[in-house]
């Protein structure tokens, strides 16, 4: 099976591609070509389920796409402007205008052009430069580039883009453009080329999702061995058949309150965002009422799958409501605490060693709430808090804080640094450095 590549770009661009890509006969190449920039939005709101990949012929449309969402690093690349595709544009420049000493320039960052300057003998060329990292404007480029023309501080413009080259052509502006070389495009084409494999061959991992029903004290003395509670649990297995049969998958019941779907990861992700997670939890809760909670594992085979969605539910149980946790094959963790689908924290799971895994069982805390906060402390880049700021992190009370922050200046991972005042009334709450 072919990987689908969707090419956007203006027409020249996307022909250039196209011809350098026939080598790749594992790459589809479908054309899509704009006038401007903007038009980006559009082609990949109405072509993006039919594509695997995308090219862009430049940065302008890659990081217009970006702001606008609708692509991410993984899926989605551009050829980078080089020093070496500005020299030859220089020299056709330099050819067609009889020669000259100013010049503006957009898009390629300074460091470039030091690089050219310091390789090749430019004479007394002088280029002033608009360099940006990411999208700007065809009319803030053109003004740029306008601007210093009409002041008579430059005799010819280099631009990157299709756009702002027409626009100023119109106005009488000597332009000329400066594109990707073929070697910068084969680079693009070998890398989408293994990414999209790697992505066929992640779509075919084993992925099982876990449903547990979620008891209570009482619910588990009362009606753990009754015929209503198995009459509730078969509502529960209708509902995973039912599924089941949506993702193409195999479903098997693993013990009393414990149903497995066997599937492969191209079908859960196409199937199984989080919003339908939370969807799937409410209809179970319709049907049975009980509460359940939701655990997905992938992994290379079928044990390492299964691993994983028992470590998923194993984390899920230490969270108050009903989440939706996933490990994949790397041991990350990612918990779905919203029905809206928002990731609330993604970490990867810890190996303490033999040591620390003996302590840890005589600790009145679990591994995994110390590895959240690790993460966490990376994440906002602070490592001296209160039992406070650490209750909102794990979104708990925090007198739970107090006690896990006690616990871990216990065993050595955090240590006491000082006092605060909340305010004029109230306990000096301690504060901590953590030594994670």
């Amino acid at each position: 099976m072919k990987i689908r590549v969707g090419v956007v770009g203006p027409g020249d661009s996307v022909g250039h591609i196209l011809a350098l890509s026939r080598e790749y006969s594992e790459l589809e190449m479908i054309p899509y070509i704009y006038k401007e920039t903007k038009e980006t939005e559009k082609i990949i709101r109405e072509h993006k389920t039919e594509i695997d990949l995308w090219f862009f012929s430049g940065q302008a449309p890659y990081y217009y796409a970006r702001s606008k969402g609708l692509i991410g690093e993984e899926n989605a690349h551009y050829p980078p402007l080089y020093g070496s595709s500005l020299l030859g544009t220089l020299l056709e420049a330099h050819i067609r205008e009889g020669g000259f000493q100013q010049a503006s320039l957009d898009t390629i960052q300074e460091s470039e052009l030091d690089i050219l300057k310091n390789t090749y003998f430019l004479g007394d060329l002088n280029i002033h430069t608009f360099s940006y990292n990411e999208y700007e404007p065809a009319e803030e480029i053109i003004r740029f580039h306008k601007k210093l023309f009409e002041e008579g501080k430059t005799e010819v413009a280099l631009t990157c883009v299709q756009e702002v080259h027409d626009r100023l052509r119109e106005q009488g502006i000597p332009c000329y453009r400066v594109v990707p070389s073929p070697v910068a495009i084969k680079l693009v084409l070998r890398y989408l080329r293994e990414r999209g494999q790697s992505n066929w061959y992640k779509r075919s991992q084993i992925a099982i999702m876990g449903m547990e029903v979620v008891h209570s004290a009482s619910s588990l003395e009362e009606q753990h061995f009754t015929y209503e509670m198995k009459r509730h649990e078969l509502e529960i297995k209708q509902v995973m058949l039912d599924y089941a049969e949506k993702v193409q998958g195999s479903f098997v019941q693993i013990g009393d309150g414990l149903f497995f779907i066997y599937t492969t990861r191209g079908e859960m992700e196409m199937h199984f965002q989080e919003a339908s997670m939370y969807s799937l939890i409410e209809e179970a809760k319709i049907h049975s009422k009980l509460k359940v909670r939701i655990g997905v594992g992938y992994g290379l085979t079928a044990y390492d799958a299964e691993q994983n969605v028992r470590l998923a539910l194993q984390y899920a149980r230490d969270q108050k409501a009903s989440p939706v946790v996933s490990v994949d094959e790397t041991k990350q963790i990612k918990e779905h605490l919203s029905e809206c689908g928002e990731e609330a924290v993604s970490y990867q799971h810890r190996i303490w060693g033999e040591e620390w895994e003996e302590r840890f069982k005589g600790a009145k805390i679990n591994p995994a709430i110390v590895s959240k906060i690790e993460y966490l402390s990376r994440h906002y880049q602070k490592n001296i808090v209160t039992a406070q700021e650490v209750s909102r992190w794990l979104k708990n009370t925090e007198r739970n804080s107090r006690r896990i922050m006690a616990e871990l200046e216990r065993l050595g991972l955090a240590k006491v640094t000082g006092e605060e005042q909340p305010g004029q009334r109230g306990r000096p709450r301690k504060v901590y450095e953590l030594k994670l």
